[in-house]
């Protein structure tokens, strides 16, 4: 069997527009699809900003939501991502197939919830440390591991979507980012309007703190 000479397989390191992961596309074509996802997750991205603004009124009755959220969003992403990238590893190494798919999908649930609850913990620990009213401490802690939880999950189905889809599964480790930066938000409104603008919510912060 005739061997493929060397340098029909290496990349041109005389030749700027030839990569070796990526050899049969031209650096034209690689620019186009990087550049157009990019600008979409840009777009995309806008709507945190409208979410916050029609709920200017909860920021303002309660401002230290804004200390943290730069917490919450940011844990989301991390957590979103760091699923993602195992999924899109195990796709590129043949580890997870049509087979391991369901097993390693409920590991990364079992996953998701244990480190929900850690890292909730430590939220908890840092409102804490920063004097941060008890309400909007069990607000900010109740946030941040629903966001975890969902990260994970979303982070651990979006690269076989986007694969299933036609599309690369390297977009999701983006896209994940964008995806939490906007359900971050709207799971911190909603849990923060819920525990500290309804009766219901006021009445659990009565039986934490023994007022009821």
């Amino acid at each position: 069997e005739a061997l493929v000479p060397r340098r029909e397989v290496e990349c041109n390191i005389y030749d700027d527009d030839s990569c070796p992961i990526e050899p049969d596309l031209s650096f034209k074509d690689a620019l186009k699809d990087r550049a157009v996802w990019l600008v979409g997750l840009l777009s995309l991205q806008s709507m945190s900003g409208f979410i916050l603004a029609r709920n200017e009124q909860l920021l303002q009755t309660h401002p230290v939501i804004v200390y943290f959220l730069t917490m919450l969003v940011g844990a989301g992403g991390n957590a979103g991502n760091q699923a993602a990238v195992r999924v899109i590893r195990g796709i590129a190494l043949g580890t997870l197939n049509e087979n391991t798919q369901r097993r390693f999908l409920n590991r990364e649930v079992k996953m998701a919830l244990f480190l929900s609850i850690i890292l909730s913990v430590a939220g908890f620990i840092r409102a804490i440390v920063f004097r941060t009213p008890f309400p909007e401490t069990v607000a900010i802690t109740s946030a941040l591991a629903l966001i975890v939880f969902t990260s994970i999950c979303f982070g651990a189905v979006l690269p076989l979507i986007l694969r299933k889809g036609g599309i690369d599964p390297a977009h999701s480790s983006t896209t994940i980012q964008v995806i939490m930066d906007i359900l971050g938000v709207v799971l911190t409104v909603f849990v923060s309007t819920t525990i500290l603008d309804t009766p219901f919510g006021q009445a659990i912060i009565m039986k934490l703190t023994g007022g009821g």
